[in-house]
């Protein structure tokens, strides 16, 4: 029992060296702490030496490196106060292993081994523990076995000792009953929508002054954001296919080359049932049509799956003479046979008859042409590619470059959200935002085999247009102010007859929903909706939810408790069990861990851990 305990706790902290010895192999060029400026601290007799903050420190800047995709620096770190986090887990670690030590509690030689002979790290090619990839591996990091074996044999009977501490604790049961009764309550609720459409006299149309006066209100509304004023030159296979010329007698080979798609012969959807012999089949069929067995029933019995007898869909040639006669010179029939097959006597059962049909060159031609027209404009564009890239080079300008080429001028305001035009190709809008002032044009390619280059020719600041130029837009942001406001005057008018009296169904068009969950929604309903019926405290209990084309007035109908014999209801009492558990422990062991350090006392070198940070770049 101890030695399976000791198993699953040592594991993890061995995996944990591994992965500050394998990240520092790629290191910072640490240099090594030698003499009494070894160590950078110590908690009761256990020494926290200046190699382990070191690969702690480059552990966790690869791994924000690796997370964030851009430089991570120790100067930033330190800036967050992730190094004193760093250093207060190295604490904690060597605060368990002195307890540890002063228990007496450790793990015997055969037990190192045998964890360090397991880890895949260690392994040569045939899967085998390979001793030079070990020592090799060490020495990179600037260990010797002895001292890391020290390191696996500490960090075990650490293991040991957490797993005893926290081993025993189990979930209290009130919390998770309490949480279960919170996460699993739904709750009933009627629901009366106001619209536009209920408004008894509408929206008037806005005035001059009204639209002066949102306008002047709402700038924030109609400025632009900054755009990239850009020009571009830019050529694309649609814009060659019409002026590309096709060959007819290339149209015609493309058209015989595809007979067998243009042109299908009769088929059919078979299913195909085997039997040893005629005489078994004949027997089948006649059950069949006397109505005492049928076809799947006999699949049944002889433990067959529509898999099993599905031929698909079947041509005259895919049947052998006899069979192909009999199946296709039955138009009516579901069931058909006996029939030969290659293997054996058979009945086939017709699931669907497909005639024969055909597509004539003409009605394929237009398909035909615009395919052979949009490979010949990639290769005329292909062509274009090293021709243009010398002009550009010779210093042609974008304007220059239309001019001469095949590619056409364009220019636009380029902002994060264009999406019309060229904006609609990710190489574009990649290249869009790269761009800077003075950059030379180099020519890209877009998704569908099209060139383009261009050029940033300013940015252009948040602007306020003037009100003659966006008139129509501020009309209708007002109008749906006012709609909005209108809506929700009326729900507050609704509201207080309801007050007087009413009921729901008196006030105007009610929906009923049941069984709404805490984290459920409620479709074309506003997202708020829910929380805010949850927040209701009795049956009855009325809440209005503005939106923002309607509002809703929902009354609570019913508080439906977490339904126990529900399979869900108990997944959650699982679940909400194990992180009850899980934050249980994690508090014991911290306060444990506190108490350790409190009472073997810490000492900690700044010189040290300073010479330590200077090694960093």
């Amino acid at each position: 029992m101890a030695k399976t305990a000791m198993k699953k706790a040592s594991n993890l902290f061995i995996w944990i060296i591994l992965g500050l010895l394998f990240i520092a192999l790629a290191g910072f060029g640490i240099g090594s702490f030698s003499g009494g400026a070894s160590r950078v601290g110590a908690v009761g007799d256990v020494e926290i030496s200046a190699e382990d903050y070191a690969r702690a420190l480059d552990q966790e800047i690869r791994a924000r490196i690796a997370q964030t995709g851009q430089p991570v620096t120790l100067a930033t770190l330190r800036a967050q106060g992730v190094d004193q986090a760093v250093l207060q887990s190295l604490v904690a670690r060597a605060a368990l292993v002195n307890e540890a030590q002063m228990m007496g509690l450790s793990v015997g030689d055969a037990e190192v081994a045998r964890q360090i002979t397991q880890l895949s790290a260690f392994q040569g090619i045939d899967g085998a523990f390979d001793r030079e990839s070990y020592e090799f591996t060490l020495r990179q990091n600037g260990l010797n076995p002895a001292a890391f074996e020290q390191e696996v044999r500490e960090d075990t009977a650490r293991a040991l000792l957490q797993a005893a501490v926290i081993g025993g604790i189990a979930p209290d049961q009130t919390i998770t009953e309490a949480l279960v009764a919170y996460q699993a309550e739904t709750r009933d609720a009627r629901l009366l929508i106001v619209t536009g459409a209920d408004l008894p006299e509408g929206v008037p149309l806005p005035n001059a002054a009204d639209l002066e006066a949102h306008y002047a209100a709402n700038p924030a509304r109609f400025t632009r954001p900054e755009a990239r004023a850009i020009s571009f030159a830019w050529v694309t296979p649609t814009m060659l296919m019409d002026t590309t010329p096709i060959d007819e007698a290339a149209l015609r080979a493309l058209y015989d080359d595809r007979a067998a798609l243009y042109r299908q012969p009769e088929r059919r959807l078979l299913e195909q049932l085997v039997f040893a012999d005629t005489a078994q089949a004949q027997a089948a069929y006649d059950a069949i049509l006397a109505g005492e067995s049928s076809f799947d029933a006999i699949l049944d019995e002889r433990g067959l799956s529509f898999e099993d007898v599905d031929l698909g869909e079947v041509t005259r040639d895919d049947l052998l003479p006899e069979a192909a006669a009999l199946i296709f010179g039955d138009q009516s029939s579901e069931i058909i046979g006996p029939a030969p097959s290659p293997l054996g006597p058979a009945l086939f059962r017709v699931n669907a008859v497909l005639d024969a049909s055909e597509i004539t060159f003409e009605e394929a031609e237009e398909e035909l042409r615009a395919e052979l027209a949009a490979e010949a404009a990639r290769r005329a564009i292909d062509d274009l590619r090293d021709p243009v890239d010398d002009l550009l080079a010779e210093g042609l300008t974008l304007e220059e470059l239309a001019e001469t080429t095949e590619l056409v001028l364009g220019r636009i305001d380029y902002t994060p959200t264009s999406e019309e035009g060229i904006a609609a190709y990710d190489a574009f809008r990649e290249a869009a935002m790269a761009v800077d002032e003075g950059d030379f044009p180099e020519l890209l390619t877009l998704s569908d085999g099209g060139l383009f280059a261009l050029r940033l020719d300013a940015i252009v600041p948040p602007t306020l247009p003037p009100l003659a130029q966006i008139r129509p837009e501020v009309r209708a942001d007002w109008r749906a102010d006012a709609i909005r406001a209108a809506i929700n005057a009326r729900a507050e008018m609704l509201l207080g007859e309801l007050a007087q009296g009413a009921t729901l169904e008196d006030l105007g068009r009610v929906e009923t929903e049941r069984d709404i969950r805490r984290q459920g929604f409620i479709p074309d309903a506003p997202p708020t909706l829910v929380a805010q019926l949850f927040q209701l405290g009795a049956v009855g209990d009325v809440v209005l939810v503005p939106g923002a084309d309607r509002a809703l007035i929902a009354q609570l109908d019913a508080i439906n408790p977490a339904a126990r014999d529900d399979p869900n209801t108990q997944i959650l009492l699982q679940v909400l069990g194990q992180a009850v558990a899980q934050t249980q422990a994690q508090d014991v062991f911290e306060a444990y861990g506190q108490a350790l350090q409190t009472g073997a006392g810490i000492r900690l070198d700044q010189a040290v851990i300073n010479a330590v940070h200077a090694q960093f770049p």
